[in-house]
């Protein structure tokens, strides 16, 4: 397959290197045929997208910081005068103060629960309304998320207080966007060897957990994300929408450890 997504434009938010979730999502909509547009946070990071970007045949680069409102019209203004429509965003942005995400979740500062919240949940809601504006045919519009949203998980802290609001907040879009025929989903894998999922205390741990005990003794793969995100921004996923969809190899149907590792 190589075309189920010809004639489909999209914004691509928060790919930070090639082992983003993000970059494995681009590369497999890019596959199907779709043309990107990225969005980065920088110089430092604009000069890591910039050849990654150039790579799927996109020369199409919007610095964008997304708690200033200004940038975000910016971001949006680029891609109507350049498109016109867009009909799909993928949105991988999260951010939380790494010293908070390790030890108690008691000791969440109010700064960084309400930067954590802004960032991680807000910023959906607020390039969703803009994006919407750029849909008129419909579209899709994608989060990403994990499953300490709504488990306890060492370290995540705060960071899962922002998931389970960004989760619900997906299920709200969608109600909303629905009549527009714009769907709205999350996907949740379980832990990545990511540069977002390393700042998180014990990561390491938490992967060969996972991998150990999850039903196909494995983690997910940024191919597999990837091919998810695809189904979801397609044709095929015309009728899904305020879904969160696991690629966690199955770990989120575990009520305990496999028995050889209790």
């Amino acid at each position: 397959m190589a075309d189920l997504m010809r004639g489909k434009r999209g914004l691509i938010m928060g790919v930070a290197n090639e082992r983003s979730i993000a970059w494995g999502i681009a590369k497999a909509l890019a596959a199907e045929g779709a043309e990107l547009a990225f969005s980065y946070q920088g110089e430092a990071f604009g000069k890591r997208v910039e050849p990654l970007a150039a790579s799927l045949g996109s020369d199409f680069l919007v610095d964008v910081n997304v708690i200033d409102d200004e940038s975000l019209d910016t971001c949006f203004d680029a891609l109507k005068t350049r498109w016109g429509t867009i009909d799909f965003l993928v949105h991988a942005v999260a951010f939380s103060d790494k010293n908070e995400l390790t030890g108690r979740f008691i000791n969440t500062s109010r700064g960084n629960f309400q930067n954590s919240l802004t960032i991680s949940c807000f910023s959906f809601i607020d390039v969703s309304r803009r994006a919407a504006e750029l849909m008129p045919d419909g579209g899709s519009l994608i989060t990403l998320t994990y499953g300490g949203s709504n488990r306890v998980t060492p370290n995540y802290n705060v960071m899962g207080v922002a998931k389970a609001a960004l989760e619900s907040a997906t299920r709200y879009l969608a109600n909303d966007l629905g009549p527009q025929k714009i769907r709205v989903n999350a996907i949740s894998p379980g832990p990545m060897k990511t540069l977002a999922g390393a700042a998180i205390g014990g990561a390491r741990a938490t992967f060969r957990h996972t991998e150990a005990n999850a039903p196909m003794r494995q983690n997910a793969t940024l191919e597999a994300i990837g091919g998810t995100a695809v189904w979801l921004c397609s044709d095929y996923g015309n009728c899904t929408s305020g879904e969160v969809i696991h690629v966690d190899a199955g770990y989120h149907v575990l009520g305990m450890p496999q028995q050889e590792n209790l």
